[in-house]
């Protein structure tokens, strides 16, 4: 039997995660339904543009609670307790630098499933993250990029 793909998430990642599964299923699922039925009412469904949006719109909706649902099913949560409070682990907020003299920059190594790049969450499968976990503060650590390598010193770890 094929073992399971857990993912990896912080407990703050997983409540968001539970929130989006309550949004789709309270809200989203329903109005999908009830487009359905307005266009159900306008005939002919061959030619039914609203109705194709709206089956599609469906389709949409419960690939996304199925996706929700199995990473909730299978949710990992990061435990940082016997970890080096100096050590670069999922789940913590680092501040790094890139050498030789780039402004400091800080980032929290999440779960994939909660990845947001532009708000300073790194998935713990990117190549930087990678390259930084397991190091710890004061250490300047080489990491391979898609367009080149960077030189990072690890400031601060929280």
């Amino acid at each position: 039997m094929a073992e399971e793909k857990t993912f990896p998430m912080t407990l703050e990642g997983k409540k968001k995660l539970e929130d989006e599964l309550e949004e789709y299923r309270l809200k989203r699922r329903p109005e999908v339904i009830k487009r359905i039925k307005i266009a159900r009412s306008y005939g002919d469904l061959s030619e039914n543009s609203e109705y194709e949006s709206a089956k599609d719109e469906q389709a949409m909706v419960e690939s996304r609670i199925a996706q929700i649902e199995n990473m909730l099913q299978y949710a990992e949560i990061i435990d940082n307790e016997d970890v080096d409070k100096d050590e670069v682990s999922m789940g913590r907020t680092i501040t790094i630098q890139e050498l030789p003299d780039e402004e400091p920059e800080e980032y929290q190594i999440v779960g994939e499933s909660e990845s947001d790049p532009f708000n300073g969450k790194i998935s713990n499968e990117s190549p930087m993250a990678k390259g930084l976990l397991g190091h710890k503060v004061g250490e300047v650590v080489e990491v391979e990029v898609p367009n080149g390598t960077l030189k990072l010193k690890i400031i601060k770890v929280d």
